[in-house]
């Protein structure tokens, strides 16, 4: 079931005044009035959440982050970190 974000078209209360997340059927109709307030709301379109295959821990790996130009630091503590490449 895909999630849909939703924002106030006025000023609105504490949950649509910015952007709320409801997930819904794609064959429910979009929602018109903020589940709070009542007031109007529209849907906002946004980027889609998109797995790539590749598991957090790989991507976050010290390979692959050396890789793309990171640099990775030691804490030794009392303030000081060891730059290790």
């Amino acid at each position: 079931m895909p999630t849909y974000v939703y924002k106030a078209k006025e000023a609105g209360c504490g949950l649509c005044r910015d952007t709320f997340e409801r997930k819904q059927s794609m064959n429910d109709p979009p929602l018109e009035r903020c589940p709070e307030c009542g007031g109007p709301v529209e849907r906002v379109i946004c980027a889609p959440f998109l797995r790539t295959g590749r598991s957090d821990k790989s991507v976050l790996a010290d390979d692959n982050l050396k890789k793309h130009g990171f640099t990775k630091l030691i804490n030794e503590g009392g303030g000081k970190y060891r730059k290790t490449w």
